[in-house]
């Protein structure tokens, strides 16, 4: 049986052109060795696995080679290319410098560099983990890496460069290795895949090197780890089992759930991957890349930042195109900030959780169309609370859902109890028998809001939720068409709903209101009486507040904006005893009277 050699050594480049995502190094260096301009230092820096030893051994191996190529790679058949590769050679070596980190190592180094080279025509010194070197040690090697003698080339490598001291960093040529792009370590491994015989598909591939983090070396080792697995015919779902990765498909399958308002779904496919061991913040991590590689994929022009094979960016373009930007970034702000109060979380389950859940509701409270699900080949039946747009048309003829229970206790049509939606100027009032036609709008658009933040309703009353989404989404389709006056006499109504804060109520209710357009958005600002107040807004509630003031009002293209009022119009606070007396002379004149009657000093 022959010894068994691992692919991260067996497959180590040995020559410039095998380098694997290093191109401008190595490039750099073999125009310094064409025209002679070799430096007595260089530094070789960058995360582990990435080439730094290896490139340090071919520059090594080149500049001592007796006949190397046109394009400065190393023959491997000269005296000095074949002692090198049986690791005899008298001109390349090589310290270890997390063991030999002494001030005596390095001193018998300098001692070393005075015996000039036997064979070749440089002495190299390549000193690795060169940061493990003591601060004495350090010292003891400024003045010979300073002038070492002509013959003698140092090359330094490390993976933490800042713990090199600024004294040896200003004697070297300083080279940054980059971390290994996805494509770069697919190809490699799939030209290894073939000399080696293994039957290895690209999504496994694609699994492997995003597993490795940019290292080559790494992604060597979870390759021959995975073969040992698998044997030689390797597949996607093997790949997955062996590493514990976790599934694309549950993204996919979760956002689905999501944008059918299937909350019970999510909840049972968190729950299976719990079962199979998965942690649960790498779980929401997961879902935070997926809903970013969702972004990519509807942007166009962004297809480069997606690496991934192609069959995963079909799936991503496709379900991509079934959502919308808002609901895209709703969910990102959710499981991001999932994440980062997943540590400090004493129930961490309960957490995710929420945060499914309001996944789930995301897409009723945005009021999605469901034409767009439609289109991408979704059945209707996914989204049963979702108005058709068909009912919001001026040219449908049939009334919508919503429309027949609103005018079932009425005899007029329910075309035209929807008419002033899609028509408002059509003189449909005269139409209406009810004594109170006007306040109807109101309850529905509190049900709205009621259903998309209320489990109960959305569980018990699917109906009664739909009837009265439709009205909201009507506003919302006819935003533009809101005149500011009408904006603005909503604001009470958000006022309303944080009574319950009387800090945030008062703010809010004594701000004062403008309305102004900014690259072609409505913008209402609100105008605090003070700094802190608009800090606070601005860092914790501003988002929220757009959100509710967006179905309050019924108009989706209003942005809100916090500023602070001038100090004349900012309302007179009256803290003291004396100021309250006056107060209350000034508007009551019994009191007055009272005052003066009786000679009382008021201070």
């Amino acid at each position: 049986m022959s010894q068994y050699i691992v692919s991260a050594r067996k497959y180590r480049p040995d020559s410039f052109e095998s380098l694997v995502g290093q191109e401008n190094i190595a490039r750099t260096l073999k125009n310094s060795i064409k025209r002679g301009q070799l430096a007595h230092a260089y530094l070789f820096c960058g995360p582990r696995g990435v080439g730094k030893t290896s490139t340090a051994r071919i520059f090594a191996k080149t500049i001592n080679c007796e006949n190397p190529g046109p394009d400065m790679e190393p023959c491997g058949k000269c005296e000095s290319c074949l002692s090198f590769a049986e690791g005899r050679s008298y001109c390349i070596h090589e310290l270890d410098a997390a063991s030999n980190n002494g001030v005596d190592d390095i001193k018998a180094l300098i001692d070393q560099v005075r015996i000039p080279p036997q064979t070749g025509r440089y002495s190299v010194y390549i000193i690795d983990e060169v940061h493990m070197l003591s601060s004495s040690a350090f010292n003891a090697f400024l003045k010979t890496l300073e002038e070492p003698p002509a013959y003698a080339i140092f090359i330094l490598a490390t993976t933490e460069k800042h713990k090199i001291l600024p004294t040896i960093l200003s004697r070297c040529q300083t080279y940054d290795f980059n971390r290994i792009t996805v494509e770069g370590i697919v190809g490699n491994l799939r030209a290894i895949a073939q000399k080696e015989g293994v039957d290895i598909d690209d999504e496994s591939l694609h699994v492997i090197a995003m597993k490795a983090d940019g290292a080559m070396r790494d992604a060597l080792t979870i390759f021959d780890q995975t073969v040992a697995f698998c044997g030689r015919t390797v597949r996607y779902a093997e790949v997955l089992k062996n590493l514990n990765v976790l599934d694309y498909e549950y993204s996919f399958s979760l956002v689905d759930a999501f944008l059918a308002g299937d909350y019970r779904t999510a909840f049972l496919k968190f729950d299976e991957i719990l079962s199979k061991g998965f942690n649960a913040l790498h779980f929401v991590s997961a879902m935070s890349s997926h809903f970013r590689n969702l972004l990519v994929s509807r942007t166009s022009g962004l297809d480069a930042l997606l690496e991934l094979p192609e069959s995963l960016k079909q799936r991503y373009r496709e379900q991509s195109s079934r959502c919308s930007l808002q609901f895209i970034y709703e969910a990102m702000n959710i499981t991001v900030q999932c994440e980062s109060a997943y540590r400090a979380s004493t129930n961490p389950r309960l957490l995710i959780e929420l945060a499914l859940m309001k996944l789930s509701l995301l897409e009723a409270r945005l009021g999605g169309q469901p034409a767009k699900a439609a289109e991408a080949g979704v059945p209707a039946s996914q989204a049963p609370a979702r108005p058709e747009p068909a009912a919001r048309s001026a040219s449908s003829s049939a009334p919508s859902p919503a429309a027949r229970s609103a005018s079932s206790s009425a005899p007029s049509p329910a075309a035209s109890h929807a008419a002033p939606a899609a028509a408002p100027a059509e003189p449909a009032a005269p139409a209406q028998p009810s004594p109170t036609p006007a306040p109807a709008p109101a309850p529905r658009k509190r049900a709205a809001r009621n259903s998309a933040l209320s489990l109960n309703s959305l569980m018990n009353q699917p109906q009664e939720h739909s009837a009265a989404a439709a009205p909201a989404d009507t506003a919302a389709a006819s935003g533009a068409q809101v005149s500011d006056a009408d904006v603005i006499a909503k604001w009470p109504d958000l006022v309303t709903l944080y009574s319950g804060k009387p800090r945030l109520h008062s703010a809010l209710g004594s701000a004062s209101l403008s309305i102004s357009a900014d690259s072609g958005r409505r913008i209402l600002t609100f105008k605090v009486s003070n700094e802190a107040q608009k800090s606070w807004i601005e860092s914790k509630l501003l988002h929220e507040l757009e959100g509710r003031f967006r179905q309050v009002s019924g108009v989706d293209d209003i942005y809100l904006r916090v500023d602070t009022a001038p100090e004349e119009e900012r309302p007179q606070t009256i803290y003291m005893p004396s100021e309250k007396a006056k107060d209350l002379m000034a508007h009551n004149g019994e009191v007055r009277d009272l005052v003066s009657d009786f000679g009382l000093d008021v201070k």
